[in-house]
């Protein structure tokens, strides 16, 4: 048993909750409203909490206190170790909360809590998830890509910098725009179970980083050139689906009248004190940014897609290096067609009429003109 793999999450995270109640932010008022009907109000500081626990991982690894790819030595132990704390914490939330008359099964897999909160709501749960997971995820690719750049001497695949600095970014830019993110599906419509908690703490920060795992251990190879100008088409077109769709219904909720861009103009369906935009983003199709982010991991993936004779040169994990970059899209696909139909069901009993209005108006339910 790797005993310092095992337990560097549980330190890692624990760090990062220090940090993240030491660093000082503004209070921002979220989507979700209290018993009172008063919104909550959330402490978003997760990018200086990432930049310092960066900053103090590279000190440390320049003083010669860990390894550069500490998180790859330690790998399989860490993963280990975030499999546990999630289905520790699973245990916990749920259990300790009354239920709220499923299933056991089915409560501990979604959960009992709506928004369980402490110190006086200076740690939301459900935040604090996002930005631990975020946290590991970032240092696993550093780590693993260090781990790359140790066996080529020094140097390394063009893929493999341009994956390192595009999910950097992905990482950075959710971090960034924490407070859209508080009028997300994930903020306000689920509760704090296995599928929040252990996607959080282990799937989250692990299995995003399947296409570094993959080939970090190649030793060799090149990447087309054409092949990096489209994995960064492919990422920088998804971003901006993404980003633009979250970003333009953020404001929308917060003003109604705001010109998305200075060239969108807000419309709106509206029933009541009910309203749907479908303008913009949201006018090309109901879930525009779910398009965003099946292209983003698909350039992510591109960027890793070398030639055969590159992934041949590991032998027995030959297959892992061709096609464990395609897991990630193949996971968002899997993940967010379904969630669809389930946010559709749900806009339906929560809309009624102006969600078939809508429906009528913007045809389709995830890629124009296809779905």
């Amino acid at each position: 048993m790797d005993l310092v793999g095992f337990a560097a999450p549980l330190c890692l995270y624990a760090l990062t909750l220090l940090l993240h109640l030491a660093i000082p932010t503004p209070w921002i008022a979220g989507y979700v409203r209290d018993d009172d009907g008063a919104p909550l109000r959330y402490r978003c500081n997760g990018m200086l909490v990432l930049i310092a626990v960066a900053t103090i991982q590279g000190l440390a690894a320049n003083a010669g206190v860990i390894a550069w790819d500490f998180w790859w030595q330690h790998r399989v132990g860490v993963l280990a170790g975030v499999v546990t704390i999630g289905l520790v914490f699973t245990l916990v939330v749920v259990l300790t909360a009354p239920s709220q008359g499923g299933a056991l099964l089915r409560e501990l897999f979604l959960g009992r809590r709506e928004n369980p909160r402490l110190l006086g709501g200076r740690v939301d749960v459900k935040m604090f998830l996002y930005l631990a997971g975020a946290v590991l995820l970032q240092l696993n690719l550093q780590s693993f890509f260090a781990h790359h750049v140790l066996l080529r001497g020094g140097t390394a695949v063009p893929g493999a910098a341009l994956h390192l600095a595009a999910f950097s970014f992905f990482v950075l830019d959710y971090l960034f725009f924490e407070r859209v993110h508080l009028y997300t599906y994930d903020l306000f419509a689920e509760r704090v179970g296995f599928k929040l908690g252990w996607g959080c703490l282990a799937f989250y920060p692990s299995f995003y980083a399947v296409g570094l795992w993959a080939v970090a251990d190649c030793g060799g190879g090149t990447t087309p050139p054409g092949g990096l100008v489209l994995a960064m088409a492919a990422f920088v077109a998804g971003w901006c689906l993404a980003r633009g769709a979250n970003l333009q219904k953020y404001l929308f909720k917060l003003d109604p009248n705001h010109r998305f861009l200075g060239l969108f103009e807000p419309v709106a369906l509206e029933h009541g004190d009910r309203r749907l935009l479908c303008s913009g983003f949201w006018g090309l199709s109901r879930h525009i940014n779910y398009l965003g982010e099946i292209l983003m991991a698909s350039g992510l993936a591109l960027a890793l897609s070398w030639p055969p004779d590159w992934a041949a040169q590991t032998s027995a994990h030959g297959w892992f290096a061709a096609f464990g970059p395609w897991l990630y899209p193949l996971y968002y696909v899997v993940l967010l067609v379904p969630r669809e139909r389930d946010d559709h069901r749900r806009c339906a009993a929560k809309y009624g009429p102006l969600w078939e209005a809508y429906c009528r108006r913007v045809r389709w339910r995830i890629v124009p003109g296809i779905y």
